[in-house]
Parts: structure tokens; sequence; C-alpha cells
């Protein structure tokens, strides 16, 4: 996730070009994502590879519906993996032929199962705040990887929002400095 230093992933309307702005305009090194919008980030040579190392370790996507819907479902063919989106509805028009983007409606737990399954024995990522809060309140998530933007936003939805039984401990972060955001990588204590 990216974020600003104020905690926000996304403004007011859930835009969230400030957040992203770095993926664009930090740097000379371009990196394509691949899949249907196939985006061409321009970034600092440590971001591009910190970005690099993490989609190497990818193996799938989980994602809640409103990101899915602010990505205009990433033309239906997600750049880093199946992507697996937890919902109560499947959408109109989905699935999609020839698209890796899955709907899951029974449940957290089995969207996070049929994700580790594809993803075979990689990683699977997490967009969007509403998820990652489940998954932190249910005890799923095993590490934080965020990208804190040179931006305050000062208002719209923030990560950390609705969580329960904090407070949360995560062990010792790894951090790397790019140009207009710095990655963090915090490991989840499991108690």
């Amino acid at each position: 996730m990216s974020m600003s230093l104020d905690g926000f992933v996304a403004d007011s309307n859930h835009g969230v070009g400030e957040v992203f702005d770095w993926y664009f305009a930090s740097g000379d090194v371009e990196i394509q994502t691949g899949g249907a919008d196939n985006m061409t980030f321009r970034v600092s040579q440590q971001s591009a590879d910190y970005i690099r190392d993490r989609t190497f370790e990818l193996g799938a996507v989980l994602t809640g519906r409103k990101t899915f819907e602010v990505a205009h479902g990433w033309g239906g063919t997600h750049a880093w993996g199946p992507a697996f989106v937890v919902t109560h509805k499947v959408p109109a028009g989905w699935p999609r032929p020839n698209s890796n983007v899955n709907f899951i409606t029974n449940g957290l737990e089995t969207a996070v199962k049929q994700a580790k399954i594809a993803a075979e024995g990689k990683n699977v990522a997490v967009h969007g705040a509403d998820i990652i809060q489940q998954l932190m309140n249910a005890g799923l998530l095993d590490e934080i990887q965020v990208d804190i933007a040179a931006v305050i936003l000062g208002s719209g939805v923030r990560l950390f929002e609705h969580l329960q039984g904090t407070p949360m401990f995560l062990g010792n972060p790894t951090t790397i400095q790019g140009v207009g955001v710095t990655h963090l990588r915090y490991p989840v204590v499991k108690k």
C-alpha cells in the first residue's frame, strides 16, 4: 500500500493520485507493470529494486470490492498474478473470459485459502484498506508493507482506522529510502 505520511491511502473521493505520484515521477528507471493496463512506472533505482523484489515474490493478490472498482478491474488482468476480490456479490459483466480476476463471495478465510493455493508457495499481496483491516482483525496478515509517500492529505481513507485488539505489535522494520517515498516492511508479531 502507498500511504500519505498522515496515514491515508486515498483521498475522500477514493482517489489515489497523490499517494501514487511517486510511481510515475520520482526517477528515471522505467518498470512496465504488465497486465491489461500495462502502466510504466518511472522511479529511483532504490524504488525500482524494491518493486522488482516485491513483485518477484508475488503469486496472487487479495483485494476488496472498492479497490477492484477504483482500479476498473485492472482491465480484466491483474499484472501481479491472479486477483481474488472479496465481495458479497459478483459485479455485472464478471467473471470475464481470459481474466485472472476471481470473485469470492463466501468469506475472507475462503479468499485467503484460494489466494494461497493460486500463489503456489509465493506471497499473496493485499490491496485495499478495508480488506487489510479485516485481515489484521482476523489475525491473518503476516507482514505490512507500506510505501510512505512524501505528502500529507489531511483527510480521506485511513489504512489503520478500524482495528480491533490494539495495540498491535510489529517486528523490526526493513526500510528503503526512495525518492519521494520511504518503503517500510514490518513483520506482524503473532501472539
